[in-house]
């Protein structure tokens, strides 16, 4: 069966998402939509940390370098921090630290590279969104 929409492959739907995150949440837009909510930023960017991680280059360069450096860093700083305190922490951060909506989806996105890089409960549910963004690449 064809689809009205055809696929957009993990590329297309990092693309997708990124512009959906970079005008969704820009306050004064003049278009007809609204603001994306912080719930819907949040999702969003969690999905398309995804997304990105399964596009490949170039969408995996910069998390791929945030990830390696700012860990390099942790862990000279303070030596047996693991990715779920790590993940739980920016976690805190998204609950109890006033950030704007652009905030929010840059840690939401990094969030899920935490997330994938954990093991247990975390892990799996960096797997289920992960999951989740490739059913919708489809």
């Amino acid at each position: 069966m064809e689809s009205v929409i055809p696929a957009l492959g993990p590329v297309g739907f990092a693309f997708f998402l990124s512009a959906v995150l970079i005008f969704g949440t820009k306050e004064n837009s003049g278009g007809k939509a609204k603001p994306l909510g912080w719930w819907a930023v949040l999702i969003l960017s969690l999905i398309a940390g995804a997304a990105f991680a399964a596009g490949g280059w170039p969408f995996d360069l910069v998390p791929k370098l945030l990830m390696g450096d700012l860990l390099g860093a942790v862990d000279a700083v303070m030596p047996g921090l693991s990715m779920p305190a790590i993940a739980l922490t920016l976690m805190a951060i998204l609950a109890w630290v006033g950030l704007t909506r652009r905030q929010v989806a840059i840690l939401g996105i990094f969030l899920f590279y935490c997330l994938a890089g954990s093991d247990e409960g975390l892990g799996i549910l960096a797997e289920r969104i992960h999951a989740v963004a490739q059913d919708l690449a489809k």
